[in-house]
């Protein structure tokens, strides 16, 4: 199988690479091993010169990456140079900080000494999605490597480059030879990756279909998984809402990465009383942004990542349309070669509509109007879903109590749903399990081990 790197806003193909044979597969499994038995014995002060060492490599190239995502999949530049400085801030992070997360925990008991260790499982596969396809890396890369474990990459087969490029920091950050793999296969052969004996671990972001699959395979044979899976986020606008802010809040966390984003805001749940008027300020903030070329400066919404996903928005949109969502801004894909698909607004959507039940990955909004605070939170909570969410009001404690009513691994007041290397990050129901990030984070693939001295 050939794997090819697509333009997503010309539609030209960028470059083509062959897919690893078995051999060299297992081969590179097996080395990713073999540098994780002496990764392990490591200082963690060794392990963190190295980590920052990989922060500068990616801020040294910072352009250079930014200008690959916007080839490969989309992205604006200058979300791409953001993405890259993320991630470089994490690694740091994890190099500030690995070593007091981890460390020996002694608990008092009966015995002369009892003692917590947490250690590494081994080589980690990573599944990882095209949507922020450095930062998906990293947040999983820079605490597992910390922690002492091995690595090996399955990045999403439209961003092969990408996938190239971050084994690249590694080695450019001179890490041990062959700690961090990247794996150039298709998601067919991602089964055989989890089943290979030397492989102790998976972890997942991506689609449900992907993440039932590889927990399935992977539960099968006793490996741990973590899976962060797709959101439809609620943001509930109360009555005593700044509009303005609200409006504004709103449109930035549904434009972030053209919608395509797991913690994207996607359902605008609005209070009856001040519904109109959020509507109005909303579509305004929606159609000020600048749909065009990802690699001009001046863009701030590129196309989507592929035409097939643009074209199963679509039709989402349409059969909401269809059975009686009314579209008040865009609502119609956009002309020529780019998979461009234009901000977008439904209103009167209502459970039974692919906008209420699905998560939509575009910039398309899906307005419910509630009658109050209490159908707010119901309404919010009646999905599959539960990555994130948000609230705005201007009673910052009401805010959290009502934050406190919503199901989601994540919910911001008066502010944008994001990731942050301090916060754990991760979801409930069929938005997954298990936590990035943070100290939770970091304890995900490491066997916490009881010694007891008697």
């Amino acid at each position: 199988m050939t794997i090819k790197a697509i333009n997503p806003a010309t539609g030209e193909q960028l470059a083509s690479y062959e897919e690893m044979p078995d051999e060299a597969l297992r081969d590179a499994i097996s080395r990713s091993h073999a540098a994780f038995l002496a990764w392990r014995r490591m200082s963690f002060s060794s392990r963190a010169r190295l980590m920052r060492q990989a922060a500068q490599v990616l801020r040294d190239n910072a352009g250079k990456h930014a200008r690959l995502m916007a080839q490969e999949m989309g992205k604006p530049l200058r979300d791409g140079v953001a993405e890259i400085q993320k991630c470089a801030l994490s690694c740091e992070f994890y190099a500030d900080n690995a070593e007091r997360f981890l460390a020996a925990e002694p608990i008092e008991t009966e015995a002369r000494k009892s003692l917590v260790l947490c250690q590494p499982l081994g080589v980690v596969l990573a599944v990882m999605p095209w949507n922020f396809p450095f930062w998906q890396v990293f947040r999983f890369a820079a605490p597992a490597l910390m922690a002492g474990n091995g690595a090996v990459l399955k990045l999403a087969s439209n961003v092969p480059g990408c996938a190239l490029a971050i084994e690249q920091v590694f080695r450019e950050a001179d890490f041990p030879q062959d700690l961090f793999r990247t794996l150039m296969i298709g998601s067919a052969r991602v089964a055989a990756v989890i089943e290979h004996p030397l492989v102790r671990a998976v972890t997942l972001t991506g689609s449900g279909p992907a993440g039932s699959a590889v927990a399935g395979k992977a539960g099968a044979l006793l490996k741990k998984t973590v899976l962060e899976l797709g959101g439809s986020d609620p943001y509930l606008v109360l009555e005593d809402a700044d509009l303005d802010l609200a409006a504004t809040v709103c449109a930035r966390g549904r434009l972030i990465n053209a919608g395509q984003s797991c913690i994207a805001a996607k359902r605008f749940i609005v209070v009856a009383d001040v519904h109109d008027r959020f509507v109005e300020l909303f579509v305004k903030r929606m159609a000020a942004a600048k749909m065009g070329d990802p690699l001009s400066q001046e863009t701030e919404l590129g196309p989507l990542a592929r035409h097939d996903l643009r074209d199963a928005l679509h039709r989402q949109v349409e059969d909401s349309v269809a059975k009686g969502a009314r579209c008040v801004l865009g609502g119609t894909p956009g002309n020529g070669p780019g998979a461009y698909y234009p901000p977008s607004v439904l209103t009167n959507v209502a459970k039974g509509m692919p906008a209420y039940d699905e998560e939509l990955f575009g910039p398309v909004a899906a307005v419910i109007r509630v009658a109050d605070e209490a159908a707010a939170i119901a309404t919010a909570n009646d999905s599959v879903f539960g990555l994130g969410g948000g609230v705005i009001t201007r009673d910052s404690a009401r805010g959290e109590r009502v934050a406190a009513e919503i199901d989601s691994g994540n919910v911001y007041v008066n502010d944008n749903v994001r990731s942050d290397p301090r916060l754990p990050f991760g979801g409930v129901k069929e938005s997954g399990y298990g936590r990035e990030l943070s100290h939770y984070g970091i304890k995900e693939f490491v066997n916490i081990k009881t010694i007891v001295v008697s």
